[in-house]
């Protein structure tokens, strides 16, 4: 049965599309994948004539069809605003990633995206996880505790701020760097715990 991954929040600049992508491939060595790409910028959609491991495909049309094609693991890639798709594609998510960077505003932020998983009954299949964490600093661990207000679990892996991440969607992923694959497959890990 199809596992979907919705990846979202209603702020810009906090690596979801980089995040998607990176989970796809991952993931892909061992099962079918799928990633959309609903962000009108379209910039995942851009690299599915390169990608081979797993499909690219683009557009709310796909999503109804997602699920009669064989595949394994759909993740979709949300546009960082709120849209009125957003709740459809939130009741279909068996899972839901909240990628947000240690920052103030991204505190802020995040409130919107889990008013409306909470007004949509899914509260308990959301996942908040930090990406793009500076290395030594105690504002990761600030913001976790200005968080747990909300109730809503946390990965326990961290995604750093590496080049390698930011490179990989060129690259084709990140094997080359033991620590951002080291990341990776933990955050992998906590991904299909959620989903079990």
């Amino acid at each position: 049965m199809t596992k979907i991954i919705l990846i979202t929040h209603q702020k810009g600049g906090v690596g979801k599309s980089t995040l998607a992508f990176n989970l796809a491939k991952n993931i892909s060595n061992r099962a079918k994948v799928a990633l959309i790409d609903m962000d009108l910028q379209g910039s995942l959609s851009q690299l599915k004539d390169i990608v081979s491991s797993f499909d690219i495909l683009s557009s709310i049309d796909n999503i109804d069809k997602v699920v009669q094609f064989e595949y394994d693991f759909v993740f979709i890639d949300t546009p960082p605003y709120l849209s009125d798709q957003l709740p459809k594609l939130i009741n279909m998510a068996d899972l839901i990633l909240i990628p947000t960077k240690a920052g103030v505003l991204d505190l802020l932020a995040i409130k919107s995206t889990i008013e409306l998983i909470e007004n949509e009954n899914k509260k308990d299949h959301a996942l908040i996880v930090f990406n793009m964490i500076k290395a030594n600093t105690t504002l990761t661990l600030d913001i976790q505790i200005e968080l747990s207000e909300y109730n809503v679990p946390i990965a326990r892996t961290h995604i750093s701020d590496l080049v390698s991440f930011t490179r990989s969607v060129l690259v084709g992923g990140v094997k080359k760097d033991k620590n951002a694959q080291q990341q990776l497959d933990g955050l992998t890990q906590d991904m299909l715990q959620r989903l079990v």
